[in-house]
């Protein structure tokens, strides 16, 4: 796929992207994947990858297929107007789904041994002597200097 030129696509080479607990909507994680998407589109994205298995949660839980969404960035949609289309595309979800997903979510610790090792070696390195960071998003706002 051809380099997007997005006027609203960070570069994460020289930055981060949104907290995966930062808000768009009612939705956690979905103004850092729209970071990732964007960046991805432009060739900014450094070290981050869009539809990570982070991402993957997000599309799992509302039934939003990643390439459509992609498409749909590529279009240079804004955040609200993103928004708007993943709420058009998903499953339906009550609010309370919603907010019980989130809450999950954020304090999701790694599931496998292989994650288990990889995140408490990357724990730390991060924030060597904090045994508190316990999630994957209290990991990722550390090591992004958020915590």
């Amino acid at each position: 796929m051809a380099q997007a030129t997005l006027s609203n696509a960070p570069d994460l080479r020289n930055g981060y992207p949104r907290s995966p607990n930062e808000l768009v909507g009612d939705y956690i994680l979905l103004g850092r994947i729209l970071d990732k998407c964007r960046a991805t589109l432009a060739g900014t994205n450094g070290e981050y990858n869009y539809n990570c298995p982070l991402d993957q949660r997000f599309f799992g839980f509302t039934g939003v297929d990643a390439e459509a969404f992609k498409q749909q960035v590529a279009e240079g949609k804004t955040d609200d107007e993103m928004l708007a289309w993943v709420q058009q595309n998903s499953k339906p979800l009550t609010q309370e789904q919603i907010l019980a997903w989130a809450y999950d979510a954020r304090w999701a610790p790694p599931q496998t041994d292989e994650y288990k090792a990889y995140f408490e070696q990357m724990r730390r390195q991060v924030v060597p002597g904090n045994p508190y960071v316990i999630s994957w998003f209290q990991l990722l706002d550390a090591e992004e200097g958020r915590l």
